[in-house]
């Protein structure tokens, strides 16, 4: 069953528009909230006035950060691990992020500091232009070298100079003595720009306390119901854990940002306590571009040694990280450990080191984007390759070939802190070398040529740290909290099976390939299995979905979980078939006697006769009820090659993908459907921010792409056709052998663009080009101009 390509049993109702949203829950008497977010980067507050407010009609309660005393800060939970760090204060003595309401000093444009609650969202949103905010200016900074400057805006007391951390990993001395002994050395300043993840679904919450039981229920489009339980119940309102539900309903997309805890959050459920009914919140496009969590934003030297021949000898890397204005739930560990240890990719390199600056600036706060940390790597790491190759006199793909790391080193150690489990990369790289046509660009370059367009082929590879977890490594990468994952499988009187993750989807079709996940184990008809997640009153604790590793940690808790049911069903078996234990089989959905396949009970007849429970010795319990916790004993980590083709008309400067080839491999996969869906998305994903996204902020901290005119997304007439496919590496560290794949397609396709342009624009002497590569940006070095 494991490997066939069905169906997403989700994807009807979301087609339909029968799936039910935050947006879409509508409990009785439902009152609805607005939030009041600076129009202001950096100031003080010197008065709020809300009477005017508070008398128009409909409107219920408006609330400042006055109202909310004794609410404690959003709590920080990666920090980066290993070195000195700054954080805004916690009462508990935890790294602080931010307020649920900001009352003395605004951060940035966004930052919360009223809300009003009203009948109707027309009315809410209609008080909020009634509040007079006075404001004191403050200097502004959005760029987090220009933050550690001398003289440079504080943005917090606790911070001094703006520096989060300063982190690093690596050989420092080993990797300068290459350096300064190489024949070759290239350098490179990169900027990753910082990006707006945009989901179908922007944020919402509803909150639903209950007077009688002093319980609290939230209703969030969130990627972590579990964790997002105890943040807000032990860390952020105070109260008993076992006082709040969190429910995540059908969730619209995430790309990383909806793993993260929000004012908003809190805000619904004080809220309603306070006024005795539901209270409902909706993001809108714009708000979301103003207060959920942004993704990359490094600016870095990069140093690449080697010799005349190809031989890479050396890696370095200084990198200044943008946290944005508040640390957001694992925004430093994402900017730091997941970026910093990740930079050498594929490739067999004996000295590496980067340095990272995690500081603050009066921006929205960084947290993870598809692929974070890991597509800085690889965009980093990929440009500087070719940039090598270009010195040298090297073709790329022979450069890239002769420099990966030899099937024979696994488990290979980068010296960076990540230690590969599996991999065939020359397999994998010559495998898209063929796909992609590679020997036949110099023809294809030259008719290009004749229609007026420039043709270019760019080549990235990567490798993507996935499955996060085990918990006690990532505690030494700063993490303060468990990654491991769970499941538990019920087995009903009647055959049916209940499987309960604690994961929660965010659209990744769950409930289809975990439902094969345990068909295959039992040998049942998937029909039979039915997925429950997302619910902390219903749902065994789990750590969620991120960092592709639903996969790779959920599905392996439910395989164990049903070897666990397959032990139990085999020795009833032995009581209800009359033969020792060692005489049992389970194979093809049944219990027999080995030899003797007549004396057998079916899956579902053992099902009943366990619910019954007649005839068990003690040492057996009636039913079958397992649960699994399962940690794994490393990361795993899937790679790939990725080959852009593009087209650059001369006359215009417009970049057009003609083609693209990816080879990915994600150890063995489950269902290559979904799968493929995955892939297709990532790589969309990737090449826009090659193209065409990037948050821009003016010199007084205003997001100017603050909405979908002014922040461009690729559209289908800007994707070609891909041509993928694949290569199986199982990974060791699962009971499936099973690698991420949800987000890994996303790390390359950046790199593989810009590189892909540069090439087209070689002759001319253009070396890089900074992202997004507009018709603009690249017009004016056809004709010459510098960035």
């Amino acid at each position: 069953m494991l490997g066939q390509p069905l169906d997403s049993r989700e994807d009807p109702q979301l087609l339909r528009g029968e799936a039910t949203y935050v947006a879409d829950i509508d409990l009785p008497g439902t009152a609805h909230m607005a939030i009041l977010g600076s129009p202001v980067a950096h100031a003080k507050i010197l008065s709020i006035e809300t009477k005017a407010a508070e008398q128009l009609p409909g409107v219920l309660k408006v609330a400042t950060a006055a109202d909310f005393t004794g609410v404690m800060p959003l709590p920080c939970i990666w920090i980066p691990g290993g070195v000195e760090s700054h954080f805004p204060p916690h009462p508990y003595g935890l790294p602080g992020a931010r307020p649920v309401l900001t009352g003395d000093t605004v951060r940035h444009v966004g930052d919360p500091i009223a809300v009003v609650v009203a009948e109707t969202p027309r009315q809410a949103a209609a008080a909020l232009a009634a509040i007079a905010v006075e404001y004191e200016p403050l200097p502004v900074v959005t760029r987090a070298d220009e933050a550690l400057a001398e003289g440079a805006p504080q943005l917090h007391e606790a911070v001094p100079g703006n520096l989060n951390a300063y982190w690093t990993c690596g050989d420092k001395d080993r990797t300068d003595a290459a350096i300064a002994e190489a024949e070759v050395t290239v350098e490179l300043d990169l900027v990753n720009q910082r990006t707006i993840n945009s989901p179908i679904e922007p944020r919402g919450a509803v909150g639903d306390y209950n007077a009688a039981t002093d319980e609290y229920t939230l209703y969030a489009s969130t990627q972590g119901p579990h964790n997002h339980r105890f943040l807000l119940s032990a860390l952020v309102l105070g109260i008993p854990f076992n006082k709040l539900r969190v429910i995540a309903p059908t969730v619209g997309g995430s790309f990383g940002t909806k793993g993260y805890l929000y004012p908003d959050m809190a805000l619904v459920l004080l809220l309603s306590k306070a006024l005795g009914r539901p209270v409902k919140w909706v993001d809108t496009r714009t708000g979301l571009m103003n207060s959920t969590v942004q993704g990359r934003d490094h600016r870095q030297h990069v140093v690449l040694a080697g010799t005349r021949d190809g031989r890479i000898t050396g890696l370095r890397a200084t990198s200044y990280a943008n946290l944005g204005a508040y640390p957001s739930t694992i925004g430093p560990g994402v900017a730091t450990a997941l970026m910093g240890r990740s930079i050498s990719g594929m490739y067999d390199i004996q000295a590496s080191f980067c340095e990272v600056y995690a500081a603050f600036t009066n921006t929205v706060s960084l947290g993870a984007q598809r692929g974070s940390g890991r597509a800085e790597a690889a965009f980093l790491m990929e440009r500087l390759v070719d940039r090598y190759a270009s010195e040298i006199g090297m073709d790329p793909a022979a450069v890239r070939r002769k420099n990966l790391v030899p099937k024979e080193k696994f488990p290979y150690d980068n010296g960076l802190g990540w230690t590969y489990d599996s991999g065939d990369y020359r397999l994998n790289f010559d495998k898209a070398m063929e796909l992609s046509g590679y020997a036949d660009m110099p023809a294809r370059k030259a008719e290009a040529r004749s229609r007026g367009k420039r043709l270019g082929v760019g080549i990235a590879t990567y490798v993507a740290i996935c499955g996060v977890g085990p918990s006690t490594r990532m505690s030494k990468e700063g993490m303060l909290g468990g990654t491991w994952e769970s499941a538990n499988i019920r087995v009903h009187p009647t055959g049916e099976v209940t499987v309960t993750v604690g994961s929660a989807s965010t659209g990744q079709s769950h409930h289809t390939v975990f439902a094969q996940v345990a068909a295959d184990e039992l040998e049942i008809d998937p029909a039979l299995v039915q997925v429950y997640e997302g619910d902390t009153l219903k749902a065994p604790y789990g750590q969620g979905t991120y960092g592709s590793r639903s996969y790779s940690m959920a599905a392996p808790a439910i395989a164990l979980t049903a070897r666990k049911v397959k032990a139990k069903l085999v020795k009833a078996g032995a009581v209800f078939l009359g033969v020792p234990e060692e005489k049992v089989v389970y194979a093809g959905g049944k219990v027999y006697e080995d030899g003797n396949e007549e004396n057998a009970k079916t899956f579902s007849e053992m099902a009943m006769a366990m619910w019954y429970g007649w005839g068990l010795p003690h040492e057996i319990e009636p039913a079958i009820d397992e649960t699994t916790h399962f940690d794994p004993p490393d990361f795993n980590y899937p790679f790939g090659t990725h080959v852009a083709v593009v087209e650059v008309d001369e006359l215009t400067g417009e970049t057009e993908v003609v083609a693209y080839t990816a080879v990915d491999d994600a150890g063995n996969i489950g269902n290559p459907k979904i799968v493929l869906g995955q892939i297709e998305g990532s790589i969309t994903h990737g090449l826009g921010q090659a193209l065409m996204e990037a948050a821009v902020y003016d010199e007084q901290g205003l997001l100017v792409s603050s909405d979908l005119t002014t922040y461009a997304l690729p559209r289908a007439a800007d994707v070609p056709f891909f041509t993928l496919d694949k290569t199986t590496t199982p990974s060791p560290h699962n009971p499936l052998g099973a690698k991420g794949a949800g987000e890994i397609a996303t790390v390359p396709p950046a790199a593989a663009v810009v590189n892909a342009v540069v090439d087209a624009l070689s002759d001319l002497g253009v070396q890089h080009i900074d992202m997004p590569l507009t018709p603009e940006k690249v017009w004016r070095r056809l004709r010459g101009e510098a960035e």
